[in-house]
């Protein structure tokens, strides 16, 4: 004789074999949550450190653009961001290379503030291979000396709160260069 099973038995495991799957599911899309949430930190870094990039980058060319007060120490500090009002230049009021260095220093620490989420303790500093900065320039670029800068911030949110510049977790971007 065969032994056919009720419809209540056959009820029951699918009835199992359904809450397991959807368990399976459930599981599966817990951790594609932990895999968006993974992707969209690293993307919120990524976009962080290409900014950090990008603003080295520019205020490297303002003192590639004025090597007078670049190589008389103006663009020296360590306490970036700097404020202050910039010294304004126009055709009627020229600038020397000190202020233009000012001015540069004041507008590139407003563009760190404004890109990155709090900016930790950032510094520029040359070191000239020549006594005489006015004998450089009769050389072509790059003059001989270097440059190094620092940028530091926090990222929002990297220890569980807002912006944390003094918790020790800053991220840095060193660059050694010849302007």
């Amino acid at each position: 004789m065969i032994h056919v099973p009720s419809p209540r038995v056959q009820r029951g495991v699918s009835m199992i074999e359904v809450l397991v799957a959807v368990l399976i599911f459930t599981i599966g899309l817990i951790g594609l949550g932990g895999l968006l949430i993974t992707a969209t930190k690293s993307n919120v870094s990524a976009y962080f450190r290409t900014q950090v990039t990008f603003l080295a980058n520019n205020m490297a060319d303002r003192m590639r653009a004025n090597p007078l007060g670049l190589w008389n120490g103006n663009y020296d500090s360590a306490t970036y961001p700097i404020t202050g009002t910039a010294p304004v230049c126009d055709a009627t009021a020229g600038c020397t290379p000190a202020q233009v260095a000012t001015r540069d220093q004041i507008v590139w620490s407003q563009q760190l503030t404004a890109s990155l989420p709090a900016v930790g303790p950032t510094s520029i500093n040359c070191v000239k291979a020549a006594n005489d900065p006015t004998a450089q320039y009769a050389m072509r670029p790059p003059y001989s000396g270097t440059c190094t800068m620092t940028v530091t911030w926090a990222e929002r949110g990297l220890t569980g709160g807002d912006d944390k510049v003094t918790a020790g977790n800053l991220q840095s971007f060193t660059w050694v260069f010849q302007p």
